[in-house]
């Protein structure tokens, strides 16, 4: 077995991403990848990225809902960048987006947010964190996979850029001293339906996410605050907090909508080319 090549390997994934190829997940052929080099080899990716002209414009961070780990056999959350390019604010919460260049993805109804301010490291308090956020707004994440099947271990999730392909993110509801409290519940106890050409195919609740999508902010903030080859969070990056149902196939020519019951968050509405 060839010895792992950090840098050769950060470039066949992004050429597995230009190229809208398969390749073997990489634990199959260096078993003893563990989830501190697969952040390695993404940040190396990141770097090639910024360094042809793309730009960061927030993190999604990934298997929140543990319900699905069993089915993707990963057992924690994970986290990857997300771009401008990859980055779209819904037209009177709809949007078009073409998936022509995807292998296999994915719809997810996530919840995000807009920081105002960092996360504190350590923070464990659902308001606390909803207090250094700007705005809530329903998204929804398209998720692809470069290895067959979907099937993989956890650090090759993480090589493959978190499966992060697209996010479209609907009308911001922005945070205030008045509405701060109220808000901390809805996030927790929202109840969110997934439908596909009008027919109800997935539900689920605010607490899929790490219990609270706060939460799951508050778990990125502290994994990254250990990762020296990471930027730290910032103010106005703009962070999705994963799926709140299952993660479910799509195609050209469907049109997503995703409701949510006790947030002030208005219906989204996807249409995929």
């Amino acid at each position: 077995m060839d010895e792992l090549d950090v840098t050769a390997l950060a470039r066949e994934m992004l050429a597995a991403l230009d190229q809208s190829a398969l390749v073997t997940p990489p634990t199959e052929r260096w078993p003893n990848i563990d989830f501190a080099t697969a952040y390695r080899i993404a940040a190396e990716a990141t770097r090639m990225r910024l360094e042809r002209g793309e730009t960061t414009a927030g993190r999604k961070i990934g298997y929140t809902n543990r319900s699905l780990w069993a089915q993707y056999d990963v057992h924690q959350p994970v986290w990857g960048h997300v771009y401008t390019h990859t980055l779209q604010y819904a037209v009177d919460n709809s949007a078009v987006l073409s998936i022509g260049r995807m292998v296999a993805p994915r719809i997810e109804p996530e919840i995000a947010f807009k920081l105002r301010a960092p996360v504190r490291a350590g923070c464990d308090e659902p308001r606390e964190v909803v207090q250094s956020v700007e705005w809530v707004a329903r998204t929804f994440e398209i998720v692809d996979c470069h290895y067959e099947g979907w099937k993989f271990r956890g650090p090759d999730s993480v090589i493959d850029f978190s499966h992060h392909a697209a996010l479209i993110v609907g009308e911001p509801y922005r945070v205030t001293e008045r509405n701060v409290v109220e808000l901390v519940d809805a996030l927790r106890d929202c109840k969110v339906t997934l439908r596909k050409n009008s027919e109800l195919v997935a539900s689920g609740v605010g607490a899929n996410a790490l219990d609270h999508p706060a939460l799951a902010l508050a778990f990125l903030a502290d994994v990254v605050a250990s990762q020296a080859d990471e930027p730290q969070l910032a103010a106005g990056e703009v962070i999705t907090t994963g799926t709140l149902t299952a993660a479910l196939p799509v195609k050209a020519g469907e049109t997503w909508l995703t409701e949510t019951e006790g947030l002030p968050l208005p219906p989204l509405t996807v249409r995929f080319e």
